[in-house]
């Protein structure tokens, strides 16, 4: 995995539509001002809540962001995502844009234009598209970085086989290879061969860290705190989660947060970052992404480590 410290990545797919403006700009500034660095969008946030049935919400959002505050695109970098748009309003997965060499390069066209920026600091495929060859693919992303307008990219909910041969793609046709990984991954884990209840979405399996270690890829995590079901009694947990298994790990999880005098969540991303885990944080006020920030200096030691791992 990499070397670079982990840090907290914010989450911004519902600005613009589910958090308004002035909101999303009291959060984007609260985030640079704790010391925080990457923010996460992709072309298609949020076409499920936007009236217009398409996405690009979110990304309009930071590009005003960026405008409103000279001098704030030296200080983040800027994480986005290409596959799963509607190209028809209110008609997805029918007409959700793929990973054709022309739908990769139209779609990072059309983002850059609405974050009003140059360059996307990493570019990453959305999702499997196992309509088009890999190779041209792969060929579309190296042409981005190659050009500039993408400095490094990566893979979202990809099996890790598809990483692995999409990087010898790379280095046959001499471009950059994907180097990020984003899946979905948090402290309590589903049963095993369940399906989980939310389209699109892919877990962090042993798999994936192994690949990441031993290449040395960045690896993101999403959903990383449950849509808020650690610390909020009105969000449970899916259903696929009520086991034996998660009943021990949140037990352990509240005696570490009453011992580290920090909040369940803090903990939670604390143990991702112990991994070397950039964990993505989505926030709708500005106490979220404080409480967020803190979690880096949450002292998680070895010890703490153990015990989760025992409770499974």
């Amino acid at each position: 995995m990499n070397t670079t410290d982990p840090q907290i990545i914010l989450g911004t797919m519902d600005f613009g539509t589910r958090v308004d403006p002035d909101r999303a700009f009291a959060i984007l500034d609260s985030f640079v001002a704790g010391g925080g660095i990457w923010l996460d969008t992709a072309n298609c946030y949020s076409f499920w809540t936007d009236p217009s049935g398409v996405g690009g919400a979110s990304e309009r959002l930071i590009g005003a962001w960026l405008r409103a505050r000279p001098g704030a695109r030296d200080v983040v970098r800027i994480s986005t995502k290409v596959r799963q748009n509607p190209l028809v309003p209110h008609s997805w997965p029918k007409s959700a844009e793929g990973l054709s060499a022309r739908a990769v390069h139209a779609g990072v066209e059309e983002s850059l234009g609405r974050l009003g920026v140059d360059h996307i600091d990493l570019l990453w495929a959305h999702a499997e598209d196992r309509t088009v060859p890999l190779e041209e693919t792969v060929g579309a992303f190296g042409e981005l970085v190659a050009k500039g307008a993408a400095r490094r990219v990566g893979a979202a909910n990809h099996a890790a086989w598809r990483v692995e041969r999409a990087r010898s793609l790379a280095r046959e046709q001499r471009v950059e290879p994907w180097t990020a990984l984003q899946l979905r991954h948090s402290l309590v884990q589903p049963r095993p061969l369940t399906s989980l209840a939310e389209a699109g979405h892919r877990l962090l399996g042993a798999e994936d860290l192994d690949l990441a270690r031993s290449e040395g890829l960045a690896v993101w995590s999403y959903s990383s705190l449950m849509w808020g079901s650690y610390v909020r009694a009105d969000k449970q947990l899916p259903q696929t989660y009520d086991h034996p298994g998660t009943v021990q790990v949140l037990a352990v999880l509240n005696d570490v947060a009453d011992e580290l005098s920090a909040t369940r969540n803090q903990v939670v991303l604390a143990w991702l970052m112990r991994q070397g885990i950039d964990p993505i944080v989505g926030a709708s006020r500005v106490e979220q992404i404080e409480e967020a920030l803190a979690a880096r200096r949450v002292p998680l030691s070895d010890e703490h480590v153990a015990r989760f791992d025992e409770a499974r």
